[in-house]
C-alpha cells in the first residue's frame, strides 16, 4: 500500500481498516517541550507534534469554568507554589517550577445546594466559552499538513470534579445521586451545545477526544454498575451527538478501568487511550478482549523510556506491537505523557523502532 497521509491513516485507524502503518500518537509534559528547546533540539517557534511528525493533531477549544467573569484569586504563595482560588470556587495548589496535576485544597460546591447556586451558569450558554480562532487555526493547519485534526475536552465525570473535588462528587454518586445526575446532565447538554455552535460556524473536525479519567491504581473510581447508571447515559448522548454527524470518538482514561469497559463499548466509543500499565491496565489483555470493538492507543510502558534504554525500549515493543497491529486497530503512543527525564534521542529511537515495527 502506498503511504498514506495522517489524516488517513488515522480514519482507517479509527474503523480498524487496511493501511499503510500504525498510527503514530503522542503527549508530553509542558517541560519536556522546555527541555528540547534548552538542548537546541528544536525551535522556539516548532511544537512537539509538528516536530515528531504525529499523525494526531489537537485544539482544546472550550473554557468549562462556571463562572467566566471571575478573576482567579492567589490564596497563598511561596517559593514553589500558588494556591489559587478560580471561577469554579475550588481552591487549588499549583507547582511553579515544574508541570504537574495541581493539589485539591477546597471546594466551594460540597453538595447540590452549592452545585444549585452554579449550575445557572452553565446552563446559559455563552458563546465565550468557545474560542473560535484557535479551533479554526488548528483545523486549518493540521489538515495542511494532511493531519488527522481533532476537537478536545473534557466528558462529564472530568466536568465535575473540577467543580466539587472528586471526594465530594464520589460520596455524592452514594448519598444523593439525583445531584450527580443533574450535574453529569448539565455538562452533557453544555458540552453539546457548544459543539453545536462550534461546528456550525467552523465546520466539524476529523474526530472527538474526549479526556476522562476514570480510574486510579487498580481500581476505577467507581463501580461498573455505578457508572452504568450515572455516567454511562451521558457518555452515549455526548458519542451519540458524534456518530450522528459521522465523527469517530477517542477517549482517554488514565488509571485501572478494564471493569468499565463493557460499558465503554456500549456507549460506542471508537479508541480507548491511555492504557495504563502501572495502573494495572494490560495492552495485550485488552487487545484480546476488545480489539474486535475498540480501537486501542497507548499501553507501551512510559517507565521503560524513563531508563533511556534502547535494548529495554526494544523489548517493550517488541513483546505488544506485532500481536496488537494485526488487526489494524493500534496507534503508538506511551501510556502517559512523555517527562523530561525521556532524552531526546530516546524519544527519536522510541518512534523510529515503533513505525519499524508496525509496518503493513
Amino acid at each position: 500500500m502506498s503511504t498514506l497521509t495522517g489524516q488517513e491513516r488515522i480514519h482507517r485507524f479509527l474503523k480498524r481498516q487496511p493501511h499503510d502503518r500504525i498510527g503514530l500518537s503522542e503527549h508530553f509534559w509542558g517541560d519536556t517541550w522546555d527541555k528540547y528547546v534548552a538542548e537546541g533540539h528544536m525551535s522556539k517557534d516548532e511544537t512537539l507534534e509538528a516536530h515528531f511528525d504525529l499523525d494526531i493533531r489537537e485544539d482544546w477549544t472550550f473554557n468549562n469554568v462556571a463562572d467566566l467573569d471571575f478573576k482567579d484569586e492567589i490564596v497563598e504563595e511561596t517559593e514553589d507554589t500558588r494556591v489559587v482560588r478560580n471561577g469554579n470556587g475550588a481552591v487549588l495548589r499549583w507547582h511553579k517550577k515544574h508541570n504537574t496535576t495541581p493539589e485539591h485544597v477546597d471546594f466551594y460546591v460540597k453538595e447540590r445546594k452549592q452545585w444549585d447556586e452554579k449550575r445557572e451558569l452553565l446552563i446559559n450558554i455563552d458563546e465565550r466559552r468557545i474560542n473560535f480562532e484557535s479551533y479554526r487555526k488548528a483545523k486549518e493547519a493540521a489538515h495542511a499538513a494532511g493531519k488527522f485534526f481533532c476537537w478536545a475536552g473534557v466528558n462529564v465525570f472530568e466536568l465535575m470534579h473540577p467543580i466539587c473535588g472528586h471526594e465530594y462528587m464520589l460520596m455524592g454518586m452514594i448519598e444523593d445521586p439525583e445531584w450527580i445526575e443533574d450535574m453529569v446532565k448539565v455538562y452533557a447538554e453544555m458540552t453539546i451545545n457548544l459543539q453545536e455552535i462550534l461546528f456550525a460556524k467552523e465546520g466539524a473536525p476529523d474526530g472527538l477526544y474526549y479526556y476522562e479519567d476514570m480510574g486510579f491504581k487498580d481500581r476505577p473510581f467507581m463501580s461498573p454498575a455505578m457508572y452504568k447508571e450515572l455516567i454511562l447515559p451521558a457518555h452515549k448522548r455526548t458519542i451519540g451527538f458524534a456518530h450522528e454527524r459521522n465523527i469517530p470518538v477517542i477517549m482517554h482514561t488514565c488509571g485501572f478501568v478494564e471493569p468499565l469497559l463493557p460499558g465503554i463499548v456500549e456507549a460506542g466509543v471508537d479508541c480507548l487511550q491511555a492504557i495504563e500499565v502501572k495502573a494495572g491496565m494490560d495492552l495485550l489483555r485488552i487487545h484480546k478482549q476488545y480489539g474486535d470493538v475498540l480501537s486501542l492507543k497507548g499501553g507501551i510502558d512510559v517507565r521503560v523510556l524513563y531508563t533511556n534504554d534502547k535494548a529495554a525500549i526494544d523489548r517493550e515493543l517488541e513483546a505488544k506491537i506485532p500481536i496488537v497491529k494485526q488487526n489494524y486497530g493500534f496507534c503508538l503512543h506511551s501510556d502517559h505523557s512523555i517527562p523530561v527525564s525521556v532524552e531526546y534521542d530516546t524519544l527519536q529511537y522510541f518512534i523510529k523502532k515503533g513505525l519499524e515495527l508496525g509496518k503493513y
